[in-house]
């Protein structure tokens, strides 16, 4: 691949974002390329996100092709809240131990009880070669953790899925990013005579998934440029998460895998009159009535009769609210310490909702400008050509 081929000025020539997500042919293939290295020895820094505005649940694996060679670093993120906060779901680098200060692993060294754990992995990040273009995110290698080798096994992966929060959370995103920190070198120094060979470039990007129904959906359709579930059991919202309104004779509860094959629809019934008061809580329920059900009426990430009671992933602070960090998905980073799941306790250095930001970016004395300008979106649209949307019922593969 000549350099000289890529020019935005000429649409014959131009590399653009969208040729990321479009059908590959057999030849030539199409891909995106950054500006070159030219402003060496700043770093040469570029954010690609996907954003679906809908959540989603991965069921293979995430496979990046680039048409230059492999970065010697990269960060695979992913958001759960629409992009207001970024997690890591794996590093990859030449040397794992200088550029991120993590011992290298692969998905072959984790195990069930460390599957959710996040790693740095060298496997992927090596020189350009016309065989070695591609990076993966193993979702198979850890769903084998449960299903066994082969994913024979399903019904043991669905019993965890349908009874552990947070390995269904690890995943499930709504956004994905992609940081690409310092391109493909191939050698121990940089080449400043001849920058102009230091890019990225990446041709396909697949993410196949489904949308998140809570099993209360088998269909998931692209209407008014959104995702939408198509909700049954007498569900509705954006993720079928909450009975519709008659249909409250008891408390919403998600579809569950559980009894294999069959599983449990777990449908909202009519609602019940009823009569006195519930004694809600006050700091936890809408109001202090009964609702049609007969219970109270909880506000958002509170449950319970009373309403005293917080939903996984909020805790109590003068009633239920959404943890800023806790030890399982929201970690602080860089050295930060989660203070009572409301705020993180960062180092000197680091600011930020989890620690993520370096206090100089603040100031603007960072040195890590790479003029690269906003970030690369990926269309959703186009993104729905790899994006497996057909069923909300039990992984198919």
């Amino acid at each position: 691949m000549c350099n000289n081929e890529c020019d935005a000025s000429t649409p014959e020539l131009a590399h653009p974002p969208e040729l990321m997500f479009d059908f590959e042919g057999r030849h030539p293939s199409t891909f995106w390329q950054s500006a070159t290295w030219k402003e060496y020895p700043k770093p040469l820094q570029v954010n690609i996100t996907l954003s679906w505005s809908k959540t989603i649940e991965l069921t293979d694996n995430i496979v990046i092709t680039f048409e230059s060679g492999r970065p010697d670093q990269m960060i695979l993120e992913k958001s759960l809240d629409y992009g207001r906060t970024w997690q890591p779901y794996q590093y990859y680098a030449t040397d794992c131990l200088d550029a991120f200060h993590m011992d290298p692993k692969s998905v072959k060294d984790l195990s069930q009880h460390s599957v959710l754990e996040i790693i740095c992995t060298e496997e992927y990040s090596t020189g350009y070669s016309t065989n070695s273009k591609i990076i993966h995110f193993e979702i198979k290698d850890r769903f084998a953790f449960f299903a066994g080798p082969r994913l024979r096994n399903m019904a043991s992966l669905y019993g965890q899925l349908d009874t552990t929060k947070k390995l269904r959370d690890f995943f499930t995103v709504t956004d994905l990013r992609i940081r690409l920190l310092r391109p493909a070198v191939g050698e121990i120094f940089v080449d400043e005579l001849h920058l102009a060979r230091y890019f990225y470039a990446i041709s396909d990007i697949k993410v196949r998934g489904r949308c998140k129904c809570n099993l209360h959906a088998t269909v998931c359709v692209y209407d008014n440029s959104k995702l939408t579930c198509e909700c049954e059991h007498n569900t509705t919202g954006p993720d079928c998460g909450k009975c519709k309104k008659n249909y409250q004779g008891r408390p919403w509860s998600p579809g569950s895998y559980l009894p294999i094959p069959k599983g449990t629809a777990n449908t909202c019934i009519p609602s019940i009159s009823s009569i006195g008061k519930c004694y809600c809580n006050p700091l936890g329920s809408i109001h202090d009535r009964c609702n049609g059900s007969g219970f109270c009426e909880c506000k958002t990430g509170t449950t319970g009769p009373k309403c005293d009671e917080c939903l996984p992933g909020n805790s109590w602070h003068y009633g239920c609210q959404p943890n800023v960090c806790d030890n399982e998905l929201l970690h602080c980073q860089n050295g930060g310490t989660c203070h009572n799941n409301v705020r993180c306790l960062c180092p000197a250095a680091y600011t930020g909702i989890l620690c993520e930001k370096p206090r100089c970016e603040e100031a603007g004395s960072c040195s890590s400008d790479s003029g690269q300008g906003a970030p690369l979106r990926g269309s959703p649209a186009l993104l729905l050509l790899t994006l497996l949307l057909g069923t909300a019922s039990p992984l198919v593969f």
